[in-house]
């Protein structure tokens, strides 16, 4: 196979760097030193424009490409990368009928990431969904405290976190700097010691699938909900019950965190949608938005509505105008107990250094909803008057949770039973069980 230089590296910069410099050089120094008829020499010299104008243009996309996130790889970029082997029809929740606890163990094998940028020691493995039928990456980051000996026998809080359409499951790591920014909170006992795990999203190439299962097409919704959470289950010291996980998201990623919690309260207790938006038909290429019946069904609002029960989901909308915080709005009017929304309004537009100035606030308040304040023994998080953390705008009132008993396993893994508890004393929930709790490193 020849050699392709890697879409992100420094190297391919470097090289359009170069490439601009050759290509604007070239005209200073050959245009009076062209021969032949005229028409030769003005297509000779039209090439040369062109040629650098469109060598600026790859350096400026490389550039922005970069800051973003948003292709990690060519065939991404190209819209040839598919990452789904099957699409059978699961069914309305997305297991097939089928229940968690009898899933095969998903045991997978880890390498520790040394890419730079990614904010202190990772681990990474391929995924291949036995239920989805996807297969992609999947980051995991976990807190310092999760290998030192006073926290060996308790399970701990997870936070799935998805980038926004197109964009890298890292993201959240290299351009949001997540871990850098919640380590200091989490040393100082503002943030519970939360484990992060990031999932590949853009799994049909240029399509967006809009987080939903589209039987013969994707089981988006099955692969991050159940595939990926079973496989976090089954290889760390983790619950899954609702109680200890989250999920957050922005721009499409935030969409996709409301319409995963809101759906599947038997699988987060939270969520935060960073510029989130309710109709998937917002995002241009959605394949949920391009079909009325799956437009309809995947719409956040009327999933809330639709909802046989108020989900017990509590949902962190944060935005600016339009862009995030008018749909939240929209939700927390619809809103009835036990779920709660709570707002956020913001300045700057749409983009990564917006968000990630958002990134100490958002885990302070997952830990506060999440009744995880005091899960280390160390200060508590700080509140306002109405129960969000210190700088959160006025609103209304939000109960928190506060138990602060944690999951008694030594082992991660699923079994089915009312005693199972996630971190902070939440609701029991399935769980499976068995696993030692240890990744495994090559």
């Amino acid at each position: 196979m020849p050699y392709v230089m890697n879409l992100t590296g420094n190297t391919f910069f470097a090289t359009t760097i170069a490439l601009v410099v050759i290509t604007v050089l070239l005209p200073l120094l050959l245009w009076s030193r062209v021969r032949g008829p005229a028409l030769v020499r003005g297509a000779f010299r039209l090439l040369m424009v062109v040629s650098a104008q469109a060598a600026a243009v790859l350096m400026v996309f490389v550039m922005v490409n970069n800051s973003n996130g948003l292709y990690d790889s060519w065939s991404d970029l190209l819209g040839m990368s598919s990452h789904v082997e099957r699409a059978a029809d699961l069914g309305p929740d997305g297991t097939g009928g089928g229940r968690v606890s009898s899933m095969p163990p998903l045991r997978q094998d880890f390498e520790k990431v040394t890419d730079s940028g990614t904010g202190g020691e990772m681990l990474r493995t391929h995924l291949k969904g036995g239920l989805s039928g996807v297969e992609g990456e999947v980051y995991v980051w976990l807190p310092p405290q999760y290998g030192h000996p006073a926290h060996r026998n308790r399970k701990f809080p997870v936070v799935e976190l998805l980038p926004g359409f197109p964009g890298s499951s890292k993201n959240w790591f290299t351009k949001l700097k997540t871990p850098d920014q919640i380590e200091p909170l989490i040393e100082s006992g503002r943030v519970a010691p939360f484990i992060l795990v990031a999932p590949r999203t853009m799994l049909l190439g240029a399509e967006d699938h809009g987080y939903a299962n589209i039987p013969g097409r994707i089981n988006a919704d099955s692969w991050l909900s159940v595939d990926v959470r079973n496989m976090v289950a089954d290889n760390f010291r983790v619950s899954l019950a609702p109680g200890g996980w989250a999920i957050a998201g922005y721009s499409s990623g935030g969409h996709g965190a409301a319409k995963l919690a809101l759906a599947h309260p038997d699988r987060y207790s939270a969520a935060v949608s960073l510029s989130g938006y309710n109709d998937p038909a917002a995002e241009k290429s959605s394949l949920t938005g391009a079909d009325p019946e799956l437009r309809r069904e995947n719409d956040v609002l009327n999933i809330l509505r639709s909802a046989a029960v108020p989900p017990r989901v509590s949902l962190l909308a944060v935005g600016q105008g339009a862009d995030g915080y008018l749909p939240g709005l929209a939700l927390r009017a619809e809103a009835e107990p036990p779920t709660r929304v709570d707002m956020r309004a913001i300045k700057g537009g749409h983009s990564t250094w917006v968000w990630k100035a958002q990134v100490p606030y958002l885990f302070e308040w997952l830990t506060l909803r999440m009744g995880l304040e005091d899960w280390g023994g160390g200060s508590r998080a700080r509140r306002t008057p109405d129960g969000g953390p210190a700088d959160a705008p006025g609103g209304p009132s939000v109960d928190v949770g506060s138990g602060s008993g944690s999951g008694s396993g030594s082992g991660s893994g699923r079994a089915t039973g009312s005693t199972a508890e996630a971190p902070g004393g939440a609701a029991p929930g399935e769980v499976r069980g068995g696993a030692p709790g240890e990744v495994h490193l090559p």
